[in-house]
């Protein structure tokens, strides 16, 4: 259907169905239980930008800052930008060795229960085989519907499929390439690749400094209902600039469409956010690259990479390590939160050693202790221990210097699992937050167990803390007590 069509129809669902486009009406959502379950999902940046492979996904915008690491790269190496631009990256994004059941094999071993690719990202680069431009995987590059077959291959496996869009920031991300003598030239028209690269705002958290056009919001509209149409994501994810005002009824109207459609579909559906681009209680709140400090009576998302420097592929990532990133997961889970995990694969579809040996060794730990992660939810309290968790977005930057007092707390049933973050040498840990007379539990426990471990640990409870000691508990990972309580 034509674009016209396409919005009758969107408005159309809306006045049909439970969900309206104004926020009492969008509060009334309910977060999927599966969802709530799930505790650890992969996110994945690839697109022509990881052609490339330099600086970051932001390339595609860099690559014309005149004085930029990345401009005076280009020229260096690709030539003058009149000649060479960001779209003559896409014949090299050929996905050659792209194999949607090796990611989702890899996936599954890591002990992800969602997969969530990024649809279509600042550049404007399609993933998918789309009616709405030509710039998509399938007319153009790797001349297939990538984001199709991730789908089936993820579902294969039995991992939730979920899609992100990054489209909003698409309205000045190329504006640069206007300043000199670029390959990007008006006019631009809607449905061009460069289209439409208006001016950036001078700040990217203004709410009204360059706003976007009826005619652009109308295409992000469609864009974003036809991935919900072709692609049935479970979750959809949007990156920030959605917050700014002139987005808000164009958002009502997405997420009534959505909501609507999960109910047609009988699937449970949510949507992530960031700032307060959606009124809180409509969708699930995200934290990029940071968490919270404290535990929250609602559900929330990390999403963060494997990398320090990129979210993309670049040839010299600063990876984290799997420890790391561990009792990252623990920490966040601890407090009702879920970790998005960002990979970056090659241009040709290949996911990196690094990033393949970082999942493949948080998949190890979580088939010894995701007893402690998956399906359970928060206690009294999140943890205990002298390390403050820096709170907001950005702010994984730096390595958290847990400690052996450092201990985090999730629950199952009649089962407290407490994680202790760094394992003492001597084997002696101390639960201050179970100690007999303590405000936060006057029950009483049964059993203590240490998942993956046939040692049964000595223990004994005054009041002063519960006090467990090991013989053979040797670990560079968080260990898990766990704890029957009556």
């Amino acid at each position: 259907m034509n674009k016209h069509e396409y919005l009758r129809h969107i408005d159309t669902r809306i006045a049909n169905g439970k969900f309206k486009d104004n926020w009492t009406s969008l509060r009334e959502i309910v977060v999927p239980e599966w969802y709530r379950k799930a505790k650890f999902g992969i996110f994945i940046h690839w697109g022509v930008y990881s052609v490339p492979a330099y600086d970051s996904e932001w390339y595609s915008r860099n690559m014309y800052i005149q004085g930029s690491k990345a401009y005076e790269h280009h020229l260096e190496v690709y030539g003058d930008h009149k000649e060479f631009g960001y779209k003559d990256f896409i014949p090299m994004f050929k996905a050659e060795k792209f194999d949607a059941d090796e990611w989702a094999t890899l996936f599954k071993q890591a002990g992800a229960k969602y997969v969530m690719p990024v649809a279509e990202h600042h550049d404007g680069f399609q993933m998918y085989k789309s009616s709405i431009s030509h710039y998509n995987t399938y007319e153009m590059g790797p001349k297939r519907d990538v984001l199709g077959e991730m789908k089936v291959a993820y579902e294969k496996q039995g991992l939730t499929f979920c899609v992100s869009s990054h489209r909003a920031e698409h309205w000045f991300f190329m504006s640069h390439g206007k300043e000199f003598d670029s390959d990007i030239k008006e006019p631009l028209q809607c449905g061009d690749f460069y289209w439409p690269a208006m001016p950036e705002p001078p700040d990217f958290q203004d709410l009204y400094g360059s706003p976007p056009s009826d005619e652009f919001l109308e295409d992000w509209l469609i864009r974003c209902c036809e991935l919900v149409d072709e692609y049935q994501p479970r979750v959809f994810y949007f990156d920030w600039w959605i917050h700014t005002a002139a987005f808000k009824p164009y958002l009502k109207k997405f997420a009534a469409y959505y909501y609507n459609k999960g109910e047609e579909w009988g699937i449970p559906v949510a949507i992530n956010y960031k700032h307060d681009a959606f009124m809180f209680g409509a969708a699930v709140p995200d934290v990029e690259r940071g968490q919270f400090a404290e535990l929250k009576p609602y559900f929330w998302q990390t999403d963060t990479a494997v990398a320090r420097n990129s979210w993309c592929y670049t040839e010299n990532n600063q990876y984290k390590t799997a420890q790391e990133i561990i009792r990252d997961l623990v920490d966040i889970v601890s407090k009702n939160g879920s970790l998005l995990l960002n990979i970056g694969p090659r241009a040709d579809g290949t996911i990196p050693d690094e990033d393949r040996n970082i999942l493949l060794r948080i998949g190890n730990w979580l088939e010894a202790n995701g007893e402690a992660i998956y399906e359970t939810t928060y206690w009294r309290t999140y943890g205990e221990g002298p390390t403050e968790v820096k709170e907001g977005q950005f702010t994984d930057g730096d390595t958290k210097v847990f400690t052996s007092e450092d201990i985090r707390f999730t629950v199952k049933g009649s089962s407290l699992y407490a994680t202790v973050m760094v394992y003492p040498d001597n084997g002696i840990v101390h639960i201050q937050s179970l100690k007999e007379g303590s405000p936060h539990f006057h029950g009483i426990v049964e059993q203590v167990q240490i998942l993956g471990y046939e040692e049964q640990p000595n223990w004994e409870r005054d009041e002063n803390a519960l006090t467990l000691t090991t013989m053979g508990v040797q670990s560079n990972v968080p260990v898990v007590f766990k704890i029957d309580l009556d």
